[in-house]
């Protein structure tokens, strides 16, 4: 147990370590929070690929329109069948590849995190992160505090 548990200028109550979990529990707990953020991180990459495929597709819109002005409506016709509206991989426009990975991947990851966080930690999330924030504070230094200021316990 770390002696700022108990201390009046420590983290709040929903930062402070229960009783009787021990070092390597918020450590694990830590390490599984940071790989469900990486997921997360990787996730709105997936919305990126999401949303940038779209606007690519809409693009081409502007592209045919501009091939017919131009006089080559060969080339318009062939951009309008063969890209235009095409699947990302077979079957799959990138909301369905999204749709997917929320439901095989994402969601059962995201509650099984908030289960040990729940089961090992009484829902107190974050204890790896406060912990390290209360051994890293300069105490009595007005950027260094515990807590916000309405978080008085």
């Amino acid at each position: 147990m770390n002696s700022y548990e108990e201390a009046p200028h420590g983290p709040d109550r929903d930062h402070r370590r229960p009783a009787g979990v021990d070092d390597k529990t918020v450590e694990a707990l830590g390490a599984l929070s940071k790989a469900l953020e990486t997921t997360e991180r990787a996730r709105g990459r997936l919305y990126d690929f999401h949303q940038l495929t779209g606007t690519a597709d809409l693009q081409l819109d502007r592209a045919v329109q501009l091939l017919h002005e131009a006089g080559h409506p060969e080339w318009a016709e062939k951009v309008r069948s063969e890209v235009l509206g095409r699947n990302v991989i077979p079957g799959h426009w990138t909301f369905q590849i999204i749709e997917a990975y929320n439901a095989t991947y994402y969601r059962p990851f995201q509650q099984l995190e908030a289960g040990a966080v729940r089961e090992l930690a009484q829902g107190r999330d974050h204890l790896f992160e406060a912990e390290m924030k209360e051994d890293r504070r300069t105490p009595g230094h007005p950027h260094h505090t515990a807590r916000p200021p309405d978080r008085a316990t």
